[in-house]
């Protein structure tokens, strides 16, 4: 109450947050979920609904956090610059520009994109303007009340753990009004200490996409639909696919242009029918070889391919797999193949790739969900000279990456990989969903599925904290029958198995794991950017029929696992 108060008396720049605090004047639950909490900094940098408060995104908090990253860069030398890119939310604008001036008032220059631009651009402008931090404001596939902060290092991969922590302090010592240094935007722009990033590099950039290419012809006759669900993709996306001769692209017009109210999508999520509906629609119009959408800040990809009469929403693992494949597959027929080559996935990701990699020589190499540990990996490839063994990075989540140009997810290029995969199949009279039914029969029939539980506000929070308790405090003997032959915790990083400890050597996550007796395993994870619990479910089986059981009796066991009515 006393912030709320403070708040209140505050002249804020910004009259809508005055007028929303004045809304909520006497509702003592609303006031306390703006201010029971700031915004928490971390790795993934701030997330949160848009509005008034310590715990919403505003210009007040994107000021203070960008505070916390000056004082964190002046405090390791001087002469630092950093990079700004923003996606198509609302505010995104607004807030890229607030960054900018608090940079600049820090005397920290500030490279900022002059147009919206997806998230890969701003990690490969980190790296190819020598940058020490970048910022990305996104909120990436949250719905439009929702806005975001990404944190970036001079490696271009998201901040580390060691320097969210440090940040995190210095931001904890700024008052989030009297401690924070700004100056007028266009102040900046005057002196020299911000500058719009010049369209050269984003040439670069796509450059650099282009150079992932796997087929070296044009893919002529590839009929696509693609809907950039009203973020930063149309532009970008519809460049490179002209770039490698896809001719062909219908956009869909309803989610063509930045709109940060995703009027037509409320949950932007490519993982999502919803979201896809209006391609899906015009696609029965169109009749293309497969449907391709990106998120609104463009780093995830999704796709649907036509089959028996009804499209197929392939998934991020079926993606995954089909490209790390693709990719080992052309790279083979080429004679370009690596020695001890590797290709990069999560711990929740489908173990399919296991065996698709091992198949070409590969190693499949396990980490933390993120895709900046994936950008770790490629890094120590790079230091020691080994870039060209890195193969693919994928992410359950429909994040991809195929080069090291960058060190997060990247959907154009896996917009440029998937349409050059489907072009390859149909010279061969498959689509891609034959595709991905011929690994199954060649690999077995893996299924995975993610199940979500919402957990708002501050209730909600101490919720998911009991249910990760009281799982560390009592493992589970069984789920839906099968036995629990060992449990991972990378938290206390521990691994049990038929009775044995061992040591996890991955940093620490509070991510729980149970393998069971049949092959199948759950792991129950909070997600880093929402309130939710996500519960990742995984399971083989012979046929389609049998893999599906498997992972319905996981799914009835689900709630009574997290101890949910």
């Amino acid at each position: 109450m006393t912030e709320y108060e403070r708040w209140l008396a505050q002249p804020l720049e910004d009259k809508e947050l005055t007028a929303e605090l004045e809304s909520i004047r006497g509702d003592e639950e609303a006031i306390n979920d703006r201010f029971y909490q700031d915004l928490a900094f971390g790795t993934a940098g701030l997330r949160g609904v848009l509005g008034a408060g310590t715990n919403r995104m505003n210009i007040y908090t994107v000021r203070k956090a960008t505070q916390g990253i000056a004082n964190y860069l002046n405090k390791h030398g001087s002469g630092a610059s950093v990079a700004i890119a923003y996606d198509s939310r609302i505010n995104s604008e607004l807030f890229a520009k607030e960054t900018a001036a608090v940079f600049a008032a820090n005397g920290i220059h500030a490279h900022l994109y002059p147009r919206l631009s997806p998230t890969p651009t701003l990690s490969f402008a980190v790296r190819y303007l020598k940058c020490d931090a970048g910022v990305c404001i996104t909120a990436s596939h949250n719905p439009a009340k929702y806005n975001g902060y990404k944190a970036y290092g001079s490696d271009g991969c998201q901040i580390t753990s060691e320097m969210a922590n440090d940040v995190s302090a210095e931001i904890a010592a700024t008052d989030i009004f009297d401690g924070v240094k700004v100056m007028p935007f266009d102040a900046g722009m005057k002196e020299g200490l911000i500058s719009y990033i010049p369209d050269r590099v984003m040439d670069a950039f796509l450059q650099a996409v282009k150079a992932q290419s796997m087929i070296d012809e044009p893919c002529k006759g590839l009929k696509v639909v693609y809907t950039p669900l009203n973020g930063t993709g149309l532009i970008p996306v519809t460049r490179i696919l002209d770039m490698i001769g896809v001719d062909d692209v219908t956009v869909v017009p309803e989610q063509a242009q930045p709109d940060g109210n995703f009027t037509t999508c409320p949950f932007p999520n490519p993982e999502i029918r919803e979201a896809l509906q209006k391609g899906l629609d015009l696609c029965e119009q169109v009749h293309p070889d497969l449907l391709l959408a990106t998120d609104p800040d463009a780093d995830r990809c999704g796709i649907a391919v036509k089959q028996n009469g009804a499209y197929r929403l392939m998934t991020g693992n079926e993606v995954g797999v089909l490209l790390l494949d693709f990719i080992a597959r052309r790279r083979t027929e080429r004679g370009d193949m690596p020695k001890d080559p590797i290709a990069v996935t999560t711990i929740v990701s489908t173990d399919m790739a296991t065996p698709v990699a091992e198949h070409y020589g590969a190693t499949c190499v396990r980490i933390l969900t993120g895709f900046k540990y994936i950008g770790d990996q490629i890094a120590l490839l790079e230091e020691k000279g080994e870039e060209d063994r890195f193969l693919l990075g994928f992410e359950e989540s429909y994040g991809y990456l195929s080069g090291g140009y960058v060190r997060d997810k990247d959907a154009v290029d896996a917009s440029m990989l998937i349409c050059q995969m489907a072009w390859y199949y149909k010279q061969k009279g498959m689509t891609l969903a034959d595709a991905m039914d011929a690994l199954y029969e060649q690999y077995g029939y893996y299924k995975n599925e993610v199940e979500n539980f919402g957990f708002e506000g501050e209730d909600g929070m101490k919720a998911m904290a009991n249910i990760m308790d009281s799982l560390r405090a009592q493992a589970p003997a069984e789920i839906a029958g099968w036995k629990v032959t060992g449990w991972s915790d990378y938290e206390q990083s521990v691994r049990c198995e038929g009775g044995e400890k061992s040591a996890i050597t991955l940093p620490k996550s509070n991510v729980l794991e149970y393998r069971l007796e049949n092959g199948a395993k759950i792991i129950v994870r909070p997600s880093g950017t929402e309130p939710k619990i996500k519960v990742y479910l995984s399971g083989k089986g012979a046929t389609p029929q049998e893999s599906a059981g498997v992972i319905d009796a996981l799914r009835r066991e689900t709630k009574p696992l997290l101890g949910i009515a």
